[in-house]
């Protein structure tokens, strides 16, 4: 999955949790979730599980804490894919 799908996917799943849609539409690399978005740290929660469910993939803990910035989760997100690769 390339970067521009995951990007499209995360806007669809941060959607219902900001009040803030015009930075959401211009979402980059560098857009913070807490600080760009206002989405506090338990929606943050349900955005996590959300990307859980619609990738078919795992997070943890640790990796759930790095995921602040667009660009932290689309690297989280593509590692999970490549370790589901063939198991």
């Amino acid at each position: 999955m390339d970067k521009v799908e995951i990007i499209g996917a995360l806007k669809e799943i941060i959607s219902p949790y900001t009040e803030e849609h015009a930075v959401l539409e211009n979402i980059n690399d560098n857009t913070d979730f807490i600080a760009d978005l206002k989405i506090n740290s338990a929606n943050l929660v349900d955005i996590v599980l959300d990307i859980e469910e619609k990738f078919g993939i795992t997070i943890d803990n640790d990796a759930m804490g790095k995921m602040l910035t667009v660009s932290a989760t689309i690297e989280i997100i593509n590692e999970r894919l490549a370790g589901d690769v063939g198991q």
